[in-house]
């Protein structure tokens, strides 16, 4: 759970000042506040852990709570990776405003911060993958940093409003941006809500679907940043280190299918081989049939074929 305290813009909103394009919080942010924002984040982030170990060694799991936590994580994984990372990081495909402001919400319920603040350092790894302006490069710092570290830390704190200009138009996007802790706290309430009038049990379903659910789903996600970074095979020769990692594919949604992300970043597919399994890319799919998306960008063959390289071997 990431939670910053907030200032005043021009605008009215109260928003996170922009960072440079290392990712770090402006100067107009006192020092004083950038800590105390830091620990508060600590504190959350250690509270959520607890209550995830909670359940297992104290809350009986029901299989409405195991069927409950399933739904929630493939739904909040989907905000995330179809959502903060495929449409608000790279426009790989087009959608309504209505349900481009569904996919942030969807996003915000894990508690990874809001869309514009998750997509605008995700440019930024982009642009400086595994270099000294990364925000979370194993390759250049550790493992530990591009795990967890440097969302702990107080240097990124700053939304990239400046990479993320496409945005700034939407004023929902912003109040989201500014309560963006809202979707999350309403999940847990739902959780437990639809725990006890189903029968299923509304503590373990809060416990298992929501508390245990967010930290699998953080350390699924941050193994993008770390392990596919590390770990894995590389088809492609770009630039960096980036690898692609069937677990990892597996357990975020097809996000694990990273070199082939950082070879053709604007491809709503990430997995170009048909055993390379890709669930967002295949729930993409089946909305787009219904109009809910469109204009999903593929690879070229042109592109497929380009800098390719023999298997390197997973480490």
């Amino acid at each position: 759970m990431w939670i910053i305290l907030p200032t005043a813009t021009p605008d009215g909103l109260s928003t996170l000042p922009r960072g440079d394009a290392a990712g770090t919080a402006a100067e107009s942010v006192s020092p004083s506040t950038r800590s105390l924002s830091s620990l508060v984040t600590v504190v959350a982030f250690l509270a959520l852990h607890a209550a995830a170990l909670y359940a297992v060694f104290f809350v009986e799991l029901t299989w409405g709570a195991a069927l409950l936590m399933l739904a929630v994580y493939v739904g909040r994984g989907f905000g995330l990776t179809a959502g903060y990372h495929r449409y608000f990081a790279h426009r790989a495909y087009k959608t309504s405003r209505p349900f481009q402001f569904v996919l942030g919400l969807m996003g915000a319920s894990a508690l990874q911060r809001g869309p514009v603040w998750w997509a605008g350092h995700h440019r930024t790894h982009h642009k400086h993958t595994d270099d000294d302006l990364d925000p979370h490069s194993p390759v250049v710092k550790s493992v530990w940093w591009s795990h967890i570290g440097w969302v702990l830390s107080n240097k990124y704190n700053g939304t990239e409003w400046g990479l993320m200009k496409d945005f700034q138009k939407y004023p929902e996007i912003k109040y989201l941006e500014r309560f963006d802790l809202i979707p999350g706290i309403l999940l847990a309430v739902a959780c437990y809500a639809a725990g006890a009038l189903t029968g299923a049990g509304g503590l373990s379903s809060l416990f298992w679907a929501f508390f245990f659910g967010t930290v699998v789903l953080y350390h699924s996600t941050f193994m993008v940043n770390s392990v596919c970074h590390l770990f894995g095979s590389r088809r492609y020769a770009t630039k960096d280190q980036s690898r692609n990692n069937a677990f990892v594919a597996f357990v975020t949604l097809g996000e694990g299918w990273h070199n082939n992300h950082h070879h053709y970043p604007s491809s709503a597919r990430q997995g170009f081989k048909w055993y390379e399994f890709d669930t967002s890319y295949y729930i993409l799919k089946v909305l787009s049939v219904f109009g809910v998306v469109w204009d999903l960008r593929a690879p070229t063959p042109r592109g497929l074929a380009a800098r390719t390289r023999s298997a390197t071997p997973a480490a």
